[in-house]
């Protein structure tokens, strides 16, 4: 694939990377800690139609989730998922979302093998990045994944939204982010290098998700966060459908509403608050992990509406 001719910048200290997934190289962005062992790995996948640089925003320098997460401390991996970055050529149809989990598991084994890991691996994921975290987290065990944060991804969808998935008009641009006041002056203009196109494969798989979510929750038992911003266009998020969202759940839970906020939270005004939250729930987690690590009664994730 032919590297552009003018590269995307990143915050200082963000280099590219390049993983193996089940014989598919896939792209990302990765920023390590400087001068102590990182205390665990924050992987973070993007929404449909987006790329890794969506956790590395430049219209503000306290945007970035790659570069907070560092200051505090953690190596951040933010994978170009399957169908998008470098491996859009070899996958011009991208994959289901059963297939890429399987291919971010197996890059993930590949990062595992060469990195300091430190606690762990630890997975945020934003919009259809929700559905292959939830996805590849169904069936695993604690040791392999600390834990799941997951913003825009519900169970029911708005039935108006609907009509505008996978497109790219007006319409679906509002519903993808919502008022723009909400977005830093240069969010717009600095995102280019953030959309991408949305393979096929992943447009096809929208009908099916609220049925396969219902399939894969009872699998799920990584402590797991949800959140919605206020401004959500695609999903119902009202009393009714958080209960649907969590009843069937095998994980420990907790879900977040983030007010003055679109569905592009890592974008916004809003993503340095939202990323400190992401991060204090990755050390109640390792917090909750020592503590039974002792035999004792650990604080979990409690349910908050």
């Amino acid at each position: 694939m032919t590297a552009p001719a003018h590269p995307p910048i990143t915050s200082d200290g963000v280099r590219r990377i390049t993983l193996a997934g089940e014989g598919i190289r896939l792209s990302g962005l990765l920023i390590e800690p400087r001068h102590v062992p990182p205390r665990a790995v924050v992987v973070c996948l993007h929404g449909g139609g987006m790329s890794a640089a969506y956790f590395d925003g430049q219209a503000r320098p306290d945007i970035s989730l790659l570069a907070l997460g560092a200051r505090l401390g953690y190596t951040v991996l933010a994978v170009d998922r399957p169908g998008y970055g470098e491996s859009a050529a070899a996958l011009p149809q991208g994959q289901t979302l059963a297939e890429q989990a399987v291919t971010l598991r197996a890059a993930l084994r590949d990062f595992a093998a060469g990195h300091d890991v430190g606690a762990g691996l630890f997975v945020v994921a934003h919009s259809f990045g929700g559905k292959v975290a939830l996805t590849m987290g169904a069936g695993m065990a604690a040791g392999e994944l600390i834990g799941l944060d997951i913003s825009g991804c519900g169970s029911r969808y708005i039935a108006q939204a609907t009509r505008h998935i996978g497109s790219s008009g007006r319409m679906s641009h509002m519903l993808n982010w919502g008022p723009l006041r909400l977005y830093p002056p240069g969010t717009f203009r600095s995102s280019v290098a953030v959309v991408a196109p949305m393979p096929a494969r992943e447009r096809l798989e929208w009908k099916s998700w609220p049925e396969r979510y219902r399939r894969i929750a009872p699998r799920l038992t990584l402590p797991t966060r949800l959140t919605f911003a206020e401004h959500e266009a695609w999903w119902q998020h009202d009393d009714a459908a958080i209960d649907d969202l969590t009843r069937p759940l095998a994980a420990p839970w907790t879900v977040e509403r983030l007010p003055d906020t679109g569905h592009n939270i890592s974008l916004g005004w809003s993503a340095r608050s939202y990323h400190l939250r992401v991060l204090a729930f990755l050390e109640q987690c390792l917090a909750a992990r020592g503590l039974r690590a002792f035999g004792q009664a650990g604080p979990v994730p409690s349910p908050l509406r």
